[in-house]
Order: C-alpha cells, then sequence, then structure tokens
C-alpha cells in the first residue's frame, strides 16, 4: 500500500476505504465473494505484464513459455475440477468474464436471427440469457421460459411445450436468482427432442457442482459457461467447456472473434483457486453455503417472509416483499444503512427491473469469513428488526459492527 500511497493518495485512499468497508459490512450479494490472499498475489503477478494473443503453442506474439505452460495447467485443473474427460471436452479459460462468454458461445453456434431460450430476468433468468435490452435479445430471437407460478420452481412442461413450437438453435440452463436445483437431464433432453444446443450457465453453482452438492450438467450439455468468482471463489473471469467437435468454433469465437489476449494473470488466479478448490476442505465449504442459506431462509420463513420456491437448494434465495409493503429498492437501502449489503431483484410477475418487488441474499461471502447457523440467524433477526418492527439503525449498525470484527476477511 506504501506505494501506491507515494504515487497516487487519493487512490490509497480509496483502496484502504474499501477494505475497511468490506471488513464492517456483511456482504450478501449471493454473486460476491472472498478471495484467498493466495488468488489476490497471483492476480498481481507478474504475468500481468505479458501479452499473448492466440493459444498455447501458436502464440503471435514471443517469449510465450511460461504463459502456454500456465494456461495448459490451469485448463488441466479446470477438466479435473468438474470430473471431465479431455477426451470428450475442452476448456477455454480465456473469457474476460461471464457475459463474453456467453455471447461467444451464441457467436460460435447461432447465426444472426436465430432463436435462443432462457428463463425469463423476472423468473431469475440473466440479462445474457436473451433479454430485450442485452445484445443477446437483440442479435437474436428469444423465447422466454418461466416459473411454475404456484410453485415457484421452473415450469419444464410448458419449457417442452415452448421449445417444441418455437425450435430454439440453442436453450439455455442456469439462472442468477433461482434457488432450487436444476434439472439439467430434463432441459438437455428438451433441447435433443427439439434440435437445439443445450447451454449451461452454471456461473452461481460451479462451485457447489464441484463439491458434489449439485446436479452437473456436463452429461446433458452441448456447452458449459460459468464465471470464476461467485461460489467458485475465484477471480472475476470466465471458462467455456465444449464438447469436442465444438472446441475449435468456440475457441475462434473467442479469439480472435470477440477479444485479444487473454488476462494471464487473471488465469493464474484462476488456476489457485481451482487448486483449493480441488480440497477436501472446499467441499466442506461449499456444504457450510448451502447450510446457511437454509437456516437464513427458514428462519425469515417463520416471520412471515416469502422465499420465492418456497425455500432453497443453493447459496441464495429470493424475497418477495410485496406482502411486507415495501420495494426491494427501500429494503435494499434499509439494509445498506446498517451495514448489510443485499440487492434488489425482481421476482416473478414484476414488470420493472428499476423498481421490483424483491430482494436477493446469499451466504457465499459470510461463509468464507466463518459464519454459521448462529450468525444466520442474528442476520435474519436483523433483517425483521429493520423492516418489521422499524428499530433504529444506529443500533444495529453497531451491533453489525461488533460481528463482523469477530469474523474478519
Amino acid at each position: 500500500m506504501n506505494s501506491i500511497k507515494k504515487i497516487s493518495p487519493k487512490i490509497a485512499a480509496l483502496l484502504e476505504s474499501e477494505r475497511k468497508k468490506q471488513e464492517e459490512t456483511i456482504t450478501l450479494i449471493p454473486s460476491e465473494n472472498i478471495i484467498s490472499e493466495a488468488t489476490r498475489m497471483a492476480q498481481a503477478s507478474f504475468f500481468s505484464n505479458k501479452y499473448a494473443e492466440g493459444y498455447p503453442g501458436k502464440r503471435y506474439y514471443p517469449g510465450n513459455e511460461n504463459s502456454d505452460k500456465l494456461e495448459r495447467l490451469v485448463q488441466d485443473l479446470a477438466l479435473k475440477s468438474f470430473k471431465l474427460s479431455p477426451k470428450k471436452w475442452k476448456v477455454n479459460v480465456q473469457p474476460y468474464s461471464g457475459s463474453p462468454a456467453n455471447l461467444e458461445v451464441y457467436s460460435a453456434l447461432l447465426s444472426l436471427g436465430d432463436t435462443i431460450m432462457g428463463l425469463s430476468l423476472s423468473d431469475g433468468g440473466h440479462l445474457t440469457h436473451g433479454h430485450k435490452v442485452n445484445f443477446s435479445g437483440k442479435a437474436y430471437k428469444a423465447v422466454r421460459y418461466t416459473l411454475d407460478t404456484k410453485t415457484g420452481f421452473i415450469d419444464y412442461n410448458n419449457l417442452s411445450k415452448l421449445a417444441r413450437a418455437n425450435k430454439p438453435k440453442i436453450i439455455v440452463s442456469g439462472a442468477t436468482a433461482y434457488s432450487r436445483k436444476i434439472d439439467f437431464k430434463r432441459i438437455g433432453e428438451i433441447a435433443k427432442r427439439s434440435g437445439a444446443y443445450h447451454m449451461a450457465d452454471i456461473s452461481h453453482i460451479a462451485g457447489l457442482i464441484v463439491a458434489g452438492l449439485h446436479p452437473s450438467p456436463f452429461p446433458w450439455a452441448d456447452v458449459v459457461t460459468t464465471t470464476t468468482h461467485k461460489t467458485l471463489r475465484g477471480p472475476r473471469a470466465a471458462m467455456i467447456f465444449s464438447r469436442i467437435h465444438l472446441s475449435d468454433i468456440i475457441d475462434k469465437a473467442v479469439f480472435p472473434g470477440m477479444q485479444g489476449g487473454p488476462h494471464l494473470n487473471t488465469i493464474a488466479a484462476i488456476g489457485v483457486a481451482l487448486t483449493e478448490a480441488n480440497k477436501q476442505s472446499f467441499r466442506v465449504y461449499q456444504k457450510n453455503i448451502i447450510s446457511n442459506a437454509k437456516i437464513l431462509a427458514e428462519e425469515l420463513k417463520r416471520y412471515g417472509y416469502n422465499i420465492v420456491a418456497g425455500g432453497t437448494d443453493n447459496h441464495l434465495m429470493l424475497l418477495d416483499l410485496k406482502n411486507k409493503h415495501i420495494s426491494g429498492i427501500e429494503a435494499e437501502k434499509i439494509l445498506e444503512r446498517v451495514g448489510i449489503i443485499a440487492n434488489r431483484n425482481t421476482v416473478p410477475g414484476d414488470v420493472s427491473a428499476f423498481n421490483p418487488s424483491g430482494i436477493r441474499l446469499g451466504t457465499p461471502a459470510v461463509t468464507t469469513r466463518g459464519m454459521k447457523g448462529r450468525e444466520m440467524k442474528q442476520i435474519a433477526k436483523w433483517i425483521i428488526e429493520l423492516i418489521d418492527l422499524k428499530v433504529s439503525p444506529v443500533i444495529i449498525n453497531k451491533e453489525v459492527k461488533l460481528l463482523t470484527k469477530r469474523f474478519p476477511i
């Protein structure tokens, strides 16, 4: 920090301010986590200096012997993590982030105007799964499947009907705000019957899949994309896994199709995170993520909070606040005032992403800090006190800071 302070005191001050904020607040955003010191060090390594357009053995720049070794090593670690055979699968570790990775798959497998199917945004889907404001919903004809309005689970029967009627070129499974297990097998079978590719976006649940705590999409998918942060607890980046017969066109879509040189320092950090993910302690961590999420959800349900789909099987839950007569953005602001960071989110039936009726809560970051069931009950108590009982934020903020001191980053 001293070297940064000498050059730019303002940036050094912001870095310190952010460190302090993260230390003193409780992060319940499901897509955020806390990377290890080793992962941070890899990302800040000398690989930041290197340019390496192309792929191992086929670079457009000299001096990339170590770059080639690194990328091959991380590819091997990625396949090992998900128990994949290199004879059947290949992985591209160069995508800069999850959204580019998804668009790179589309550009490889689709023509402009082709039909894609993805989960509706208000039902838990992602912008890149065909939403009209995103490139995926502008360049391609988007058909959106939804949740069953009674159960809050994915409506697989309707998904099948939509696939038969619309003949999509690709069906996207996966979500950003869905708390139940996804039946990848069923979606894969629907895709096969309708002549579509099945692309599974496992960005949120990748860590759970590595740990064997969520069904794997790989037996039923043609392509699998994932970010490397969230439950995988790595740097902000992405990977694309593809069946061998699709790997060449996927690779060309990444480079030179959409990207230039890979961020080798980030790839190194992915490798460190994947090495951590192959340890038994990582499976214990993922079990604790789910346990914490279930305890938090059940505690909130006890006090009349509506959890979409009635509960959770993974790392997150979606609270429908209509019966609390408060909007998602109001709840977000109230919680942030005391140091509880959770994001507003659309729930089934919402029409506006800017003024939704829900908030999304997740447990990856608090679990990384070592919090368990007792702390989840305390967090639920604070949420109830703030939203239902209108307890003073000043009082709760002091209590939040005391808790975070016991669980430093």
